[in-house]
């Protein structure tokens, strides 16, 4: 939304904007209550989904929370609390370039450093399972299209 204001505010330089220019509005004001009760359960849930996704990831493969010998379970936690939370606030906004530039291609990089992406990219596709135990059908049509981003960029292959 903030970035389809801006580009908006640039385009309609000296002019009105149009009715299809104008839409998104619309849209996303018909989507908003939505956006709003899919971020109020995130919020009370975020404890609980990420502990579910770890249970899940330390099942899937417990060298996924290590780097080398080092087990790097809260660094883990601390970076995927912080994504979520990132993303929820994208997803109230509706503004996924907003995330993309505002955390993911600085968390990309950083995970690539430390060669996490095979950990990234589970994390991710687990949590699109895992948050539809705690948002709405249509709560979760918004929301895991966000991870799903979040799982391409952060989650890409280790070559790439």
């Amino acid at each position: 939304m903030l970035s389809q204001i801006q580009y908006l505010s640039q385009a309609v330089d000296g002019r009105y904007a149009t009715d299809e220019e104008l839409q998104f509005i619309s849209d996303y004001l018909q989507s908003f209550n939505l956006r709003l009760s899919a971020y109020a359960r995130l919020q009370v849930a975020e404890a609980t989904i990420v502990q579910q996704v770890q249970t899940k990831l330390r099942s899937l493969d417990p060298a996924l929370l290590q780097n080398g010998s080092e087990d790097v379970t809260g660094k883990w936690r601390r970076d995927t609390i912080r994504v979520l939370r990132y993303s929820a606030i994208a997803m109230l906004l509706n503004d996924a370039d907003w995330l993309r530039d505002r955390l993911l291609y600085w968390m990309q990089t950083v995970m690539k450093a430390f060669g996490a992406q095979r950990s990234c990219d589970a994390t991710y596709q687990i949590m699109q399972e895992v948050v539809q135990q705690h948002l709405t059908p249509p709560e979760a049509r918004l929301f895991c299209p966000i991870l799903e981003l979040n799982r391409a960029l952060l989650g890409g292959s280790p070559d790439s």
